[in-house]
């Protein structure tokens, strides 16, 4: 049994914003056909989703948005939710499916069959706020997965990084109060979502534990690791984390269409080591990331192969 688990699920090509779009069943087609093709797919524990259950969705999302979702997925075409967010037929299957995906995995972390695990789902999370969609995202699959660590597995404390290029509002948001998450964010500043200033830092018992990094555009591999050399990781050796989850979006790669950041593949394997070595000395290793972002293809294949690569050497 391969010490890293891939979970993947054919349905999750199902969930179609249209012709055009970044966010397109491509993605996943173009990150299995590469770890196929470099023979590492075989190197992997094949993890299978389960759609999750709405007990588990709404520790997160609020009940009334669920519903909503519910009340608008087409039989055909596309419902819009938001300029850049829309339902096909098969989204809403697919979204279920990508949050039970991520706690199918934890799942398997904890009961020892895999070390660490990578989710290649979608529709991603990050930006689902409590009660809309927003920035291609319906459910936000790492929040939930956080609190199902926690409340299914009884592990108090749980560290995120998010290293997307886009800043995890939804996240942020979720766990702004919360001294339980450590939430550690990298991401192209000013930009969308617009959110996540140095100066949003948690409020109340969570005060001291959101920790933006903004960064300007055109910073690259060595910038990245020095911020994560830094800043997190005495964060996380303080924070002394149970769990690992990381919010792998792979769109800060130089040439992703969606941003102006300059990570390389080399770049995000780098960060990779350094958030398993945390949790190696943290939480037995316990690792669990899930596809975020990244629209050029090769880029993103590429970065998720060396991710890979480093969960697997871990």
């Amino acid at each position: 049994m391969a010490r890293t688990g891939f979970l993947y699920h054919p349905d999750y090509l199902k969930h179609d914003m249209g012709n055009g779009h970044p966010e397109s069943p491509d993605r996943l087609r173009a990150i299995v056909s590469r770890l196929e093709a470099q023979g590492l797919l075989d190197r992997l524990t094949k993890l299978d989703p389960v759609a999750a259950s709405d007990d588990w969705i709404t520790l997160v999302h609020e009940p009334t948005y669920v519903a909503r979702l519910k009340a608008k997925a087409p039989v055909s075409g596309h419902v819009s939710l938001d300029p850049d967010t829309s339902l096909s037929p098969g989204s809403l299957p697919a979204a279920y499916l990508a949050a039970g995906g991520v706690l199918a995995a934890v799942d398997a972390i904890m009961a020892g069959q895999v070390q660490n695990a990578f989710c290649a789902v979608r529709p991603p999370g990050h930006h689902a706020e409590r009660d809309r969609a927003m920035g291609f995202c319906l459910f936000n699959n790492v929040a939930i997965a956080a609190r199902y660590v926690q409340r299914r597995h009884g592990l108090p404390r749980v560290l995120i990084v998010d290293w997307d290029v886009h800043h995890g509002n939804g996240t942020q948001h979720t766990f702004y109060q919360d001294p339980s998450v450590l939430f550690f964010s990298t991401h192209q500043y000013p930009y969308y979502p617009g959110t996540g200033r140095a100066t949003e830092c948690g409020e109340g018992e969570g005060a001291g534990l959101t920790i933006n990094v903004p960064m300007s555009s055109g910073q690259g591999d060595e910038a990245y690791r020095e911020v994560f050399e830094r800043i997190l990781i005495p964060a996380a050796d303080r924070f002394k984390p149970d769990f690992v989850l990381i919010s792998a979006g792979f769109d800060a790669h130089r040439d992703d269409p969606l941003a102006g950041m300059a990570l390389t593949e080399e770049g995000y394997g780098a960060l990779s080591r350094i958030v398993l070595e945390l949790a190696g000395r943290h939480c037995r290793g316990r690792v669990l990331s899930c596809l975020e972002g990244g629209y050029n293809l090769q880029a993103l294949s590429a970065s998720v192969e060396r991710h890979l690569r480093a969960m697997l050497e871990a």
